[in-house]
Formats: structure tokens, sequence, C-alpha cells
């Protein structure tokens, strides 16, 4: 068979390119990260916050409930890394020795001295992990000196779902570290499906050894309904004794279909709990949804009105219930809008930072930074925003005997700070 000369050379072309090797396909684009924390520069006396809020058309209850101004206490601080390779850390209990421990959302909780971590202590029940929670808040027994007992809040698989539990052991020190004599001594109910993870799980004890209790929403819209109901644990403050019953004394304790250990309703991720130093008050922390975010004076039966009011929006930028405000329901002390997530609550009282006492701390997530409150009264009159150029979720929060900061920073490298003044 002829070929002629033309088609001799097309074939040769076609050959050419079939020898070609072929491109390798274009990489996915990266999905998008979070939006860029803003930089602000507030100004002394003018609102610490640059940012829009998320809902515009509310209007504040009172006067100095958001937006407080800008009040810098010009403290230069020294902060230190004591320890850190922790994969998503939650919370954190200060030894009497000095010693912390430290748990890990995934379930595992470390001994930590100096900068060494421990393996995990064993004997943990098993931990479910749901979003943002898993193995949450550790807090020591007022008697640990002598019993040697802690308490530790989790996510636990029930047949109907996730809840939040509260188990209570002997922790038995060595080079294996384990804990003994385990048990769970309050769950969540009843165990519904949770769609999501707001399962609060702060735990707090009062002066008179009882246990304080956060129990979140679930994030769920078909259990909505539960978290106005008193014959439920969603969306609730409890408070209960080391055994888990019910603490006497409780305000709903002897109302007809009310769980006896409930102490105040209506909230959606109660993250932080804490007393006023020199007083009984009760302050919370509530995460609200798309702005909304909650300083709470909690006080004994009352309702602080999730999800009837809220000065946020629903992630549908619809709003929430009836607005922000409606009579019979509790009014936050003081708002975000937008969000700075709030995970942890503590009050200073410490001879370190004089300039501080009485001021309030919340640690931001969303915002990374450490708000301080400057108090008056039940009122905000001030707001500073510290440790914003580190960029670091901030997790928990709690003082040491000798007036430093601990902080616990959130994420796959999480650290244990300490924050003191200095020079």
């Amino acid at each position: 068979m002829k070929i002629g000369f033309a088609a001799f050379g097309a074939l040769l072309l076609a050959g050419t390119a079939c020898a070609q090797p072929a491109q390798p396909p274009a990489p996915p684009a990266a999905p998008p990260g979070p939006p860029p924390i803003p930089v602000c520069n507030p100004v002394a006396g003018q609102s610490v916050e640059c940012r829009k809020p998320n809902a515009p058309d509310w209007t504040p209850a009172f006067a100095q409930q958001t937006r407080a101004p800008y009040t810098p206490s010009n403290i230069a601080l020294n902060v230190e890394v004591l320890a850190e390779g922790f994969v998503s850390p939650w919370g954190f209990a200060m030894l009497p020795d000095g010693r912390f421990l430290v748990t890990e959302k995934a379930g595992t909780m470390r001994l930590v001295s100096g900068s060494t971590l421990s393996p995990p202590i064993e004997g943990l029940p098993p931990v479910t992990v749901q979003e943002i929670s898993g193995l949450d808040d550790v807090v020591l027994d007022p008697a640990f000196a002598s019993n040697h007992l802690i308490y530790w809040s989790y996510v636990e698989n029930r047949p109907a779902g996730n809840v939040l539990a509260v188990a209570r052991g002997r922790l038995v020190d060595g080079p294996a570290p384990r804990v003994e004599d385990v048990k769970v001594i309050y769950r969540q109910e009843p165990d519904l499906k949770s769609e999501h993870g707001n399962f609060g799980a702060r735990l707090l004890f009062d002066k008179q050894g009882a246990l304080f209790v956060t129990l979140g929403d679930l994030a769920s819209d078909p259990l909505r309904p539960y978290i106005q109901q008193l014959d439920s644990g969603i969306g609730k403050i409890v408070r209960i004794t080391t055994d888990g019953a019910p603490a006497p004394g409780g305000p709903f304790a002897g109302q007809p279909g009310a769980r006896p250990e409930l102490y105040a309703l209506g909230f959606r991720n109660p993250l932080g709990l804490a007393f006023r130093p020199g007083t009984e008050e009760l302050w919370e922390v509530d995460v609200g949804p798309f702005g909304g975010d909650e300083l709470n004076k909690i006080e004994p039966g009352k309702n602080y009105g999730w999800p009837l009011i809220n000065y946020g929006l629903e992630y549908s930028r619809k709003p929430v219930g009836e607005g922000p405000v409606k009579d019979g329901l509790t009014q936050p002390v003081y708002y975000w809008d937008p969000v700075i997530s709030p995970s942890s609550l503590m009050f200073y009282s410490g001879d370190l930072f004089p300039q501080w006492k009485g001021n309030a701390f919340v640690t931001s997530l969303s915002q990374a930074h450490l708000a301080r409150l400057v108090m008056d009264g039940d009122k905000v009159v001030g707001e500073e925003r510290l440790l914003a150029d580190r960029k670091e979720r901030l997790r928990l929060i709690r003082q040491a005997p000798d007036g430093a900061l601990y902080i616990l920073t959130d994420g796959p490298k999480g650290k244990l700070l300490r924050v003191t003044p200095a020079g």
C-alpha cells in the first residue's frame, strides 16, 4: 500500500502528538479558610469592637449592655509556654503540688510536670468525640488532698444519642498514672439524638461542696422544645452532690414534673462558669449563634431565654424566637455581637496584677484573644482584649494561688501558658 507524502506527514504529526506525556490535572483549589481576624485599633473611651454587628436592628435593653469602651490597663505581660504538644486540649486542673491535669478532646487525660507530659491516664470510660466536645472539663474534689478524687465531664454514646456525662474516680499517681473506682455519677437526660455538639460541660464546686454542671442544648433544632422544659436536662445548669444526687435546696425541688437538680435554664452552650470573689454570685458565659454571646449573672430558678430570645440571629439570618427581649426572661448583663466565641470565665482576685482585681476574664476561641472586662457592680464599663497578637484560640483560663494566669490554647498544637507581669 502506498501512502502519499501529505498523509504520511499527518500520521507522523499525529503520532508525535500521541507520544507527548499527558499533563497532570490541576490540583483542586484549597477550601476557603476562616476569615482573617480583623485588626482593631481602638481608642481609649471608644468601643473596643470595630466590626459591624450581625443584628444591627436590635437595641440593647439598657446602657452598657454591649460594646463597652476600650479601657487599656497598660500592663506589659510576660507569656511563658509551660508545656506543649497537646492535641485539642479542653480542660485542666491545678494539683496542690504544682502539677496539672490536662484533658484532650479525643479522650486522653495527662499529668503535666514542668514541660513533661505523662502517658495517657488509664481507666477512663469510653469517650465519644462530637465536634467541639469529647473529653472535656476536669476538677478536683474539695478534699482532694486526702481522697485523691477527680471529676470529669465527657460526651457519652447512649442508646438514642450522645449526651454529657460526669464521672468520678480516684487518681493513682506514678509512672503509669490511672484512675480507679470510676463511677458515672450524672448523665444529661433524656438521651436524644444530637445533630451537632453544644454540650456545655463546665464543672465548678461551690463552698458547700456541691458540683455545678453546665448542660448544652445539643445544637439540634428538633430538640429545642426540651430547653424550656423542666423535666429535661437540655440547655440547663444543674447542681448535684458528689454522688450525683440533686443537691438540697434546688429552686425547682418539689415542683411537679421538674428535675430537682435544675438550678437555671435557657442556655445554648454554657462554656464558662465562675464565682465572683467576695460574693456568692455565680456568673456564666454562653455561646450565641450568629451574634449574641452572653455574660450572665446566674440566679437560682431564673430563665435566661434561649431559644426564645437572643441578641444574635439564627445562622439563617432570621431573628431568634421573639427577638432580644421578652417579659419574664432574664437579660444578659453583657453581650457580644459579632461573637467572640467565649470558652471560659474567671474573676481575678490575686495580688500579682493589683489593677485587675475584680475584673472578669473571658477566653475567646474565634477571635483569639483574652477579654478583660472592667466591672462596676453588675455592669461592664470597660473592655480590653489581651494576647491578640499571638493569634491563638484560647480554651480555658484559671488563676493560680500566686496570682499568675494559666491559659490553655486550643487546637492540634495546644499549649499551656503562664502569664505574669513583665519585668
